[in-house]
């Protein structure tokens, strides 16, 4: 079994409580109900809709009274799973000969990347000891599209402390009737976070429901989550013939620190930024970075480069974008590489930039600046980070480098 060491304290907690129980030949009470609090008020197993002729999972099952419960009451086929060894074995004890019911000894996630997909999962106050992080892309997994997901988890415990607004476990003490009440290490998300891994994972919510507990002077709070899996949509071209190309993508990298910003001259006589065409299946940031190496011969690395939009302009029948983008870190010294297009890398202060510089990269460098005192033809600018973030975090230069500006 795999699982995290706050999931394995809840293992070993449960393991425990549950040995208890089978030295003392505790009986399992049987339910006439589905319960998702912690007491028998609030909605039921109508919440899982119709069962004829689906395959569902009971994910930390427990004693198994639950499924048991589904399989006599609703005509269910349930898979059950416990990763507790003695609960497990209490539930095998008492519902093992139950036609329609498979009770498994297993980790949560590991059934759930082995196992077919099911139509409808659910869990009674499980999921609150598995790192969601880990549970929801098993739960993604081994969900039909379109399957349905209910869980109920604890939102308030006894001591009136609400939900977290960070994915990570915290200590609870888990009372436990019968036996000690051990300390464990629970999720407890906030709904707003619950719904967002869930999303993030494929997982659409359908509605949340707030269970408290009948008593007034009882803060306990128990949240119930319905949901269901996005169905797959298809897709295929117009035609197997391959587009018409009349769109040019390129890339200008912009390197800017105490020396000024560097520019090379192309053979044709144009001022430009390192740059050119983004190759087929290659990411914008790798297009800067290979370009960069191989005109000026300086490395990069790709998170080192800041991608600030989309240009859109025409040259002739050819509708050319091109993504500015500003290199804060890299190593070398620029120099003319062997059969390049561009060379005599310089620096140039941003108040006495050269004329002639090509079009593409004098529209890049207004992107980047828009107050910089350059003439070019007009062209749309969809920024992805704007310019003012740009030139004040991104543009000092890079801190310290091997050979030429330092990195």
């Amino acid at each position: 079994m795999h699982s995290t060491e706050p999931e394995a304290v809840n293992a070993r907690a449960w393991t425990t409580y549950g040995t208890h129980h089978l030295q003392r030949g505790t009986d399992i009470p049987e339910v006439d109900r589905i319960s998702w609090g912690f007491w028998p008020t609030g909605p039921g197993a109508e919440v899982l809709g119709d069962l004829t002729g689906l395959r569902v999972l009971d994910l930390c099952s427990g004693l198994g009274k639950h499924a048991a419960h589904l399989v006599r009451e609703h005509g269910a086929t349930v898979d059950a799973v416990e990763a507790s060894a003695s609960q497990h074995a209490r539930a095998l004890a008492r519902y093992g000969d139950l036609p329609g019911l498979t009770l498994n000894h297993a980790d949560a996630v590991d059934h759930l990347h082995q196992a077919e997909p099911y139509d409808v999962i659910y869990s009674i106050h499980g999921f609150g000891y598995i790192d969601p992080h880990r549970l929801l892309p098993a739960l993604r997994l081994a969900l039909k599209p379109g399957g349905r997901l209910t869980f109920s988890v604890l939102h308030t415990n006894s001591h009136g402390h609400g939900p977290s607004s960070s994915v990570t476990p915290r200590a609870e003490i888990l009372p436990l009737a019968g036996g000690h009440d051990p300390s464990v290490e629970m999720w407890v998300p906030t709904p707003k976070l619950w719904e967002d891994l869930c999303v993030d994972n494929g997982l659409l919510i359908d509605g949340i429901d707030a269970l408290d507990a009948p008593e007034d002077d009882n803060p306990v709070s128990v949240r119930l989550y319905r949901a269901h899996s996005r169905t797959s949509a298809s897709s295929r071209p117009r035609t197997t013939r391959p587009p018409e190309p009349n769109a040019a993508l390129g890339v200008g990298a912009i390197l800017h620190g105490p020396r000024g910003l560097l520019l090379g001259v192309h053979r044709r006589g144009t001022t430009e930024l390192p740059g050119g065409t983004v190759e087929p299946g290659e990411s914008l940031e790798h297009a800067v970075i290979r370009e960069l190496y191989e005109e000026t011969g300086c490395r990069a690395r790709e998170e080192d480069v800041v991608l600030l939009g989309v240009l859109v302009d025409q040259v002739g029948p050819v509708v050319r974008t091109t993504v500015p983008a500003v290199v804060t870190q890299w190593e070398g010294d620029p120099a003319t590489q062997p059969n390049g297009s561009v060379g005599d890398w310089l620096w140039h202060p941003l108040d006495r930039l050269p004329n002639g510089l090509f079009i593409a990269s004098a529209q890049c460098l207004t992107a980047w600046r828009p107050k910089l005192a350059i003439n070019h033809p007009v062209a749309t600018f969809y920024p992805f980070a704007s310019p003012a973030r740009s030139a004040s975090d991104c543009c000092t230069e890079s801190l310290g480098a091997k050979g030429g500006e330092p990195r």
